[in-house]
């Protein structure tokens, strides 16, 4: 499956949602956090989904073996595809990442590359790093929401063509 469209309604958390109602902590607000609050309150899931009127819709893609492609059109990779804010972040950029490993202070510094966009990443300093594909990356995924700091590489004397809209 590959990305097709977005609604255009705006991406509300529905962790955050979870948080402010008191039903997780900030601690629990994870991927799987949440599916296992899912468990637990089947009766409220509708009630929950209906929190983020945002919706992702896919095509069906060729399997290739290659992975996903990205907002360029080209395979993402594991660990070191970086998804961005374009208005801030030019796609195809390299970008230096600093961060932590998920529920970890074991390092996480890297060469990554800016080749895809997400609904929830709005902002300079916002990322979402690509684990990969499978029950580990995914795993990895849903725990990652470290703060770092990140340096786009850009050739001496570039100038943006305008300001972020």
């Amino acid at each position: 499956l590959g990305y097709a469209d977005q609604n255009g309604h705006p991406y509300r958390s529905i962790g955050r949602w979870l948080i402010d109602q008191g039903e997780i902590t900030m601690e629990q607000a994870s991927m799987q956090g949440i599916k296992e609050w899912a468990k637990l309150n089947p009766q409220r899931l509708e009630e929950l989904l209906n929190q983020n009127p945002s919706m992702v819709f896919f095509r069906e893609l060729p399997l290739t073996g290659k992975g996903p492609p990205g907002a360029l059109g080209i395979p993402l990779t594991p660990e070191r595809s970086l998804a961005v804010d374009p208005r801030y972040i030019p796609l195809g950029a390299p970008v230096w990442l600093a961060t932590t490993r998920p529920n970890s202070e074991q390092a996480l510094t890297r060469l990554m590359l800016a080749q895809d966009t997400g609904g929830a990443i709005r902002g300079a300093v916002r990322g979402d790093y690509y684990w990969g594909s499978g029950i580990d990356a995914g795993n990895l995924a849903g725990k990652m929401r470290q703060t770092g700091r990140l340096w786009v590489l850009m050739p001496k004397g570039y100038v943006p063509d305008a300001a972020p809209k």
